[in-house]
Formats: C-alpha cells, sequence, structure tokens
C-alpha cells in the first residue's frame, strides 16, 4: 500500500496539491489509524491530511476519485478457436483465455508500474508507455508464437494465430485507454502548468484569444499572492515595533517586569492609484490584463479610478466596479478603443474633468505606447500631473529600442515621470505592480 500512497501523492501534486515530506508522513499515519476498508472515511481522512485550502480540497477530491476508481475493462474476445495446448507456455494468452477483466486490470496495472507511467508527461509518450506495459505483460512472447504459428502446419496452428491476432489488437485497444487515463491524471495538470508558464512570458500583444481564459486565472493567482503579501505586511506594521521607554514606565508598578507592553505604531496609508489606459488596437491586450490585475487587488488598494481613451478620454470606473472585469473590459474596447491615439487631448480632458482624483498619496499608472499620431503631447500638463502625484509611473508595451521612433514622445514624456518600463508580460506588471505597492508599506 506504501508504494500505491506515494503514486497517490505523486498524482497530487501533479494536481497541485503540494505534499510535503511531513504531510506524506502524515497521510501514513492517518490511514494506520483509521484503514483502508471505508473508501469514504478514507477519503476524508487524506483530504483533511493534505488539503489546505479550498481549491486544493476541490482539487484533492477530484484527484481521488480518478486514482482510486478501476475503470472496466471490456470484455476479452472469443477466442474458442485457439489450441489451449498449442499456448500452454503462453501466461498472457493463458490470461486473455481464461482470466477475468480485472485479473487483466490487476496484471496491467502491475505493468505499468514497473514501466514508470507516472513520469508521463508528453502525448507523445503514451505510445511508447503503451509498449512498454505490453512488454512487461508478455507481449513479444506471445507475438513470437503467433508468427511461429502461422509458419506451422499443424492442426489448430491457423486458427490459433488468429486468436493471438485478436488478443493481441484487444490488448493495444485497453492499454491505450488505460494510459489516456493515466495521463489525464499525470501529465495533464503539469502540461497545464508549463503552458501557463510560457503564457506568463509571452508578449499580450500577441495572446491568443483561446488564452484569455487561462491569462485570467493566471492573471488573478498573481495578484492574489501580492495582496495575501501585503496583507501580510500591514498586519506585522500596524503592531509596529516595541515602546522599550513607555512598556517600562507602564510596569513601574510590577518592578519592571513588563506584564503590559506598549508598541510604537507605524501608521499604514492603503494605496491611492489613478490608472490611465490607451485602449487604441496596438495596447488594447496590455489594458485588459493591467485592469484586471489592479481591479484583482481591492484587498490592498484604497482607491482605484480608472481611465481610457483612445481619440478622448473616458471614465471606466463605475464599469468596472459594477461588472466583472472580464466582462466589462470588452465593452469598453467597443466603445472607447481601437480608434486613432491622440494623447494630448487624453491629458486635455483628464486635467479638465478628473484632476482632484491625483494628490500627494496618489500614485499615477499610465499604459501607452506613447505614441501621438504627431499631435501636440501636452507636456504641460504632463508636468502637473508629475508635480501634483506621489509618483507617475509609465509603463510601454513597446521594447525601449523604440522609444522615440516616428510619432513616438516617449523621450519627452519620460522626463515627467518617475518610473518608465517596456512592460509587455504578466510577469512584467506583477514586478512594477508590486513595486508600486512597496512604495506604499
Amino acid at each position: 500500500m506504501q508504494q500505491i500512497l506515494e503514486q497517490f501523492f505523486h498524482a497530487l501534486r501533479s494536481a497541485d496539491v503540494n505534499v510535503t515530506p511531513a504531510e506524506a508522513i502524515d497521510a501514513h499515519r492517518t490511514l494506520e489509524t483509521v484503514g483502508y476498508g471505508d473508501r469514504r472515511l478514507m477519503r476524508d481522512a487524506l483530504c483533511v491530511a493534505l488539503a489546505k485550502t479550498e481549491g486544493e480540497t476541490e482539487r484533492f477530491e477530484r484527484c481521488f476519485d480518478a486514482f482510486f476508481s478501476r475503470d472496466e475493462f471490456d470484455v476479452p474476445p472469443s477466442l474458442d478457436d485457439a489450441d489451449d495446448d498449442l499456448l500452454a507456455d503462453q501466461p498472457l494468452a493463458q490470461l486473455v483465455l481464461h482470466g477475468t477483466e480485472n485479473d487483466l486490470a490487476h496484471a496491467m496495472e502491475q505493468a505499468a508500474a514497473e514501466a514508470g507511467v507516472t513520469n508521463i508527461r508528453y502525448m507523445t509518450q503514451r505510445g511508447l508507455m503503451v509498449r512498454r506495459i505490453l512488454d512487461g505483460m508478455g507481449l513479444r512472447e506471445m507475438q513470437g508464437r503467433m508468427f511461429e504459428l502461422r509458419q506451422s502446419d499443424a492442426p489448430g496452428a491457423a486458427a490459433t494465430a488468429a486468436a493471438l491476432e485478436q488478443a493481441r489488437d484487444y490488448l493495444f485497444d485497453q492499454a491505450r485507454q488505460f494510459i489516456s487515463r493515466q495521463y489525464e491524471l499525470y501529465a495533464r495538470p503539469a502540461s497545464a502548468k508549463l503552458h501557463e508558464e510560457i503564457l506568463e512570458e509571452r508578449a499580450l500583444s500577441v495572446v491568443e484569444r483561446r488564452d484569455f481564459e487561462t491569462m485570467h486565472r493566471i492573471v488573478k493567482r498573481l495578484a492574489k499572492r501580492l495582496a495575501t503579501r501585503y496583507n501580510r505586511r500591514r498586519k506585522h506594521t500596524k503592531r509596529g515595533v516595541l515602546d522599550v521607554r513607555r512598556t517600562l514606565r507602564r510596569n513601574m508598578a510590577y518592578d519592571g517586569i513588563p506584564f503590559e507592553t506598549v508598541w510604537k505604531q507605524t501608521k499604514i496609508e492603503r494605496p491611492k492609484i489613478v490608472v490611465i489606459c490607451d485602449v487604441s488596437q496596438s495596447v488594447a491586450a496590455t489594458a485588459r490584463f493591467l485592469l484586471l490585475f489592479l481591479y484583482s487587488l481591492n484587498e490592498v488598494i484604497a482607491t482605484l479610478k480608472s481611465y481610457a481613451f483612445s481619440a478622448s478620454l473616458s471614465d471606466i470606473s463605475e464599469i468596472l466596479e459594477e461588472r466583472s472585469v472580464e466582462d466589462a473590459i470588452p465593452e469598453i474596447l467597443e466603445k472607447i478603443g481601437f480608434r486613432p491615439t491622440d494623447y494630448g487631448q487624453a491629458f486635455a480632458d483628464f486635467d479638465d474633468a478628473y484632476a482632484d482624483t491625483v494628490d500627494r498619496q496618489t500614485t499615477v499608472i499610465i499604459l501607452g505606447d506613447g505614441r501621438t499620431n504627431n499631435t501636440d503631447p501636452r507636456l504641460d500638463l504632463m508636468r502637473g500631473l508629475h508635480n501634483r502625484a506621489k509618483a507617475v509611473i509609465w509603463l510601454n508595451p513597446e521594447p525601449e529600442t523604440f522609444w522615440g521612433s516616428g510619432d513616438s514622445e516617449m523621450h519627452r514624456y519620460r522626463t515627467f515621470c518617475h518610473v518608465a518600463k517596456t512592460c509587455n508580460t504578466i510577469l512584467d506588471l506583477e514586478r512594477i505592480i508590486d513595486d508600486v505597492l512597496k512604495s506604499y508599506y
């Protein structure tokens, strides 16, 4: 049973349920206590020992059901024409001739364990794994006998060879189905994780629509990681550090024994962020994921105001607050995006209607390529924004070598930014937003 449990832990890790060595020991001890007779009790006991979050609990239950469920093998073909005497020394042929479906399943599971099926990672490995399992069960020897019988003139040889061919086809079919189930159990979660790692480093402008759902999941995971980190910092900082002098004074009545502690308090202001997004065609994809990232950080951001522009600027905060970002962004892009960009007009619109949203506690994040279509860039308004804000951060999806080329005004805008960086992947977004939050905590 220990080997089976180790394989189960392997499957759990593939399903993104982290099992540490200490937790594996706890799981073994748990099963020593509850036993293996009651499947439901076994599942619940292992879940308590291994799953640490609601998400892990859901993944654990799916993995448990898949791992400890044996799919029924198809009924073996009728091999009545085979001469049993010609196959007396063929264990695999005897298993197909006289064994039950459970016997075949058990034999295949043993061969799979010896073949290392739990290490399967790619779809292209399935054919190799099928062959390894069947060879472990004795297929080569059975095929050798089949070829011998085809060349033989002995009575019953031809019929027995045909029966062995049926048995071989049946075994290949069952092994392929078995490997498909193992792939789903061990490899598909790992493949999905690999795909996510690739997407994390892919330029946002070339992410395909079919990957949007996966990208949304990645963004929320990264945002949750940041939120957890800064929530922990805020709780720690709220407590402050020990005020030794005040603690000693307060405990004079106790001969200086510190029964009552006094802490120096540090006031923490949660971030105030104003984001101004270019949603023209060249930047729209990056804007989608930046907004999703920021609106997934509501636990640690006190105030978030969002504005979008291509030709002119509009306040999009309300729609993003009332609806999910995934649903709101397509509507925003349809109404405002995909038009010729006019940065000067956008900054003028912001200055006229929303300038009072920016003060010395506000970080302004501007997302755009800085390409003005040869219109007035209104550097005077950028200067005013820089002077009012805590920080102005410009995120540009273009490589820095492109800045200043053609109609790009990035080098001039950069003068009035505290930070100006290339940002064209999810990991770029995470690093930059992390830096923003650090400036407050």
